[in-house]
């Protein structure tokens, strides 16, 4: 059997990019040693660079149903005080989703599968365990097995292994992990509650060196805690069903609840020494492992899926030099490294458990907080992108809007659903969409680049979109950075900004050659 592109593993993950390269017209086949979806929540958290990724996917009028804003997050002190706050960021909404969301796993995996499925470039392996692995020059070989002793091999272009924590892939092809110091067990138990419970509407870290443990908000009637260890505790009694009802009846009534899962885990740390090897590529948990106090961690995976997906389809379609899949783990590495280390310290303020080191820091943090030097917004947390296939100088490598636009037919919704997916070149009158020069007109069709003026809708310009913007997010980022147009990459990323004529026409060559064949 031969693929486009073997997908191993087939939680949101895989399933995410599954979906992505189904829609962009690949074959692809997914393989998954489980046979159905894990009817428990894991992941509760997603951010707006996530949920644009989803949408991308096709999935934004399905997951509204099961997603909830995030309340925001207090850490209580020794004596219960606030001593720092994490809130999602106010409107108007960057990416027009809320900025930090919730959500219940079982069905956002149930809905990707669904657009998997609809598709119809894809194939499903579920039930097989990947056994072997080889490569060479022309692609690579899975060898799989099932529960019944059949065996049977797949050949493809390339493999993407989102194959978890305990990934096959590394470590049949023997790639390390940086390890950043953070080895810690925990209990995580999600409940479904009753009307009028009376909890909290605001997650909580209790940082307490008594029992440190952490309280989420989830959408619908899923709440949330996770209890850490002490030392000398024992993992197997620790997850006992009578301990996991003692410790959450010390935060509610459980007379208003049901147990819905509980788990003990290790939460580590870590960033795979390589993300590529040859024909091989790993996302998501098979590259990093993060501490959950970020929310970070299915996010970090949905920007692996959103950042390699479009270069691997260029590729795929010979329109891209293969050198410009390099650029993946050269741009994704240092960005989740700074998010998994970013989320080690605030692991490391929540579990401390020495009384006089906790009281410090919450004298320490109480007295950021009251000067307003603490940062209390959680997405300015996340960095921008800081290298590979963007030019830094000319705001390369920030977010780029995603504002509520209407056509001229009236035709209303998020900008990347108005316009065709790929390169964008954006302003906001007309004048820049004809600034291109021959040849730079040139790269920029082989590119597959599309154009919008997004203004007061009236004024056109050739193949260009007529929008017009409901608000000023786009107006106001193109005043932050001084520019007239804005070159943005298929996965939301700003390639660079221009001012006039010259500026533009020099970034749509530099953008040729970083990654036209």
């Amino acid at each position: 059997m031969t693929t486009d592109v073997l997908i191993l593993g087939y939680g949101p993950v895989g399933a995410t990019l599954a979906a992505l390269l189904a829609r962009r017209g690949h074959a692809v086949t997914v393989v998954d040693q489980a046979a159905a979806v894990y009817d428990k929540p894991r992941a509760i958290s997603l951010d707006h660079e996530a949920l644009r990724v989803l949408q991308a996917a096709g999935l934004a009028d399905d997951i509204r149903p099961f997603l909830a804003p995030h309340t925001g997050t207090d850490f209580l002190g020794i004596d219960g005080a606030v001593i720092r706050v994490l809130d999602p960021m106010p409107p108007p909404y960057p990416l027009g989703w809320w900025p930090n969301a919730c959500f219940i796993q079982p069905r956002l995996e149930a809905a990707l599968r669904a657009r998997v499925a609809a598709s119809g470039r894809a194939t499903l392996l579920l039930g097989w365990q990947a056994v072997a692995l080889a490569q060479d020059d022309t692609g690579v070989r899975l060898t799989l097995r099932d529960g019944q002793g059949g065996a049977r091999t797949v050949a493809a272009r390339h493999l993407l292994a989102c194959d978890g924590a305990n990934s096959f892939a590394r470590r049949a092809l023997g790639i390390g992990v940086e390890d950043l110091a953070f080895d810690e067990w925990w209990m995580v138990v999600d409940t479904r509650i009753k009307d009028g419970i009376g909890l909290p509407k605001k997650s909580l870290q209790y940082c307490r060196p008594s029992r440190p443990a952490s309280y989420v908000v989830g959408p619908l009637d899923l709440r949330r805690w996770e209890i850490k260890l002490l030392p000398g505790e024992d993992p197997a009694a620790f997850g006992r069903p009578e301990n996991v009802r003692a410790l959450v009846g010390g935060f509610a009534d459980l007379s208003r609840l049901t147990i819905w899962r509980s788990a003990v885990y290790r939460f580590h740390a870590v960033v795979a020494e390589r993300w590529r090897a040859g024909r091989v590529f790993l996302l998501g948990d098979a590259c990093h492992q993060m501490p959950p106090f970020l929310g970070q961690g299915l996010c970090a995976g949905l920007r692996d899926v959103g950042n390699l997906a479009w270069k691997l389809d260029l590729a795929l379609r010979g329109v891209a030099r293969e050198a410009l899949l390099d650029s993946y783990e050269t741009e994704r590495k240092p960005h989740v490294r700074a998010i998994v280390a970013r989320a080690k310290e605030f692991g490391e303020v929540v579990g401390e458990l020495d009384p006089q080191r906790a009281a410090a820091r919450d004298q320490r943090l109480k007295a950021e907080l009251a000067r307003g030097e603490a940062e209390t917004v959680r997405q300015k947390l996340i960095p921008d992108l800081a290298n590979g296939v963007i030019d830094a100088a000319r705001g390369g490598g920030a977010l780029f809007v995603q504002p509520h636009v209407r056509t001229a037919d009236g035709r209303a919704g998020l900008l990347d659903d108005m316009v065709a997916p790929g390169f964008l070149l954006a302003s906001r009158d007309a004048a820049p969409q004809g600034w291109l020069d021959d040849a730079a007109r040139a790269i920029w069709h082989r590119l597959g680049g599309r154009g919008a003026v997004i203004g007061d809708g009236t004024a056109g310009s050739g193949d260009a979109v007529t929008l017009r913007e409901d608000g000023r997010l786009f107006a106001d980022f193109l005043a932050r950075h001084g520019a007239a147009a804005v070159i943005a990459r298929p996965d939301g990323i700003v390639y660079a900004t221009a001012r006039d004529a010259g500026s533009l026409n020099a970034a749509v060559k530099r953008l040729g050659a970083q990654v036209l064949a």
